[in-house]
């Protein structure tokens, strides 16, 4: 049992890591990318890369600004 709760330690500590803002952009990124492309057909590839970019720049400046939220 010890072993399950590792692996999804593992995998919480991996996804979100120290600021789980980004987490969770990206994750909301992810998910608005497929009902783009599944839903309204749109060829949305390039979402995730401006998000992911603008996400990192968001959060390298709340932590050079010591306004880091966890």
């Amino acid at each position: 049992m010890s072993w399950i709760v590792g692996f999804f330690n593992f995998w919480y500590d991996f996804v979100v890591g120290d600021d789980w803002m980004t987490a969770v952009v990206v994750i909301a990124a992810l998910v608005a990318v497929g009902l783009l492309v599944h839903a309204g057909g749109v060829n949305a590839w390039w979402l995730l890369p401006l998000v992911v970019v603008a996400i990192l720049g968001v959060s390298l400046w709340r932590l050079t600004q010591g306004t880091k939220d966890h």
